[in-house]
C-alpha cells in the first residue's frame, strides 16, 4: 500500500509546536477593513491553537 498523502492546503495552514500544539492564523483580516476597530485588527495579527476538539481532526490532515 502506498504512503498516505497529507492535505496540502492544512500542510500550508498549520504548523506544530514543539510541545505538539498546532498553532493556526486568525480569519477575517484580508479585506472590508475599514469597518473593523484597530484593536480588532492588532488582535487578528496574532496567531493561536487550534481548539482541542478540532485538534485530532487537523492532526490527521496534516500528519498523514
Amino acid at each position: 500500500m502506498p504512503k498516505m498523502k497529507s492535505k496540502r492546503g492544512a500542510m500550508k495552514r498549520f504548523k506544530v509546536t514543539g510541545s505538539g500544539k498546532i498553532k493556526r492564523h486568525k480569519a477575517y483580516k484580508s479585506h472590508i477593513l475599514t469597518k473593523k476597530t484597530r484593536k480588532r485588527k492588532r488582535d487578528l495579527r496574532t496567531a493561536t491553537t487550534v481548539h482541542p476538539t478540532d485538534k485530532k481532526r487537523v492532526k490527521k490532515m496534516i500528519l498523514a
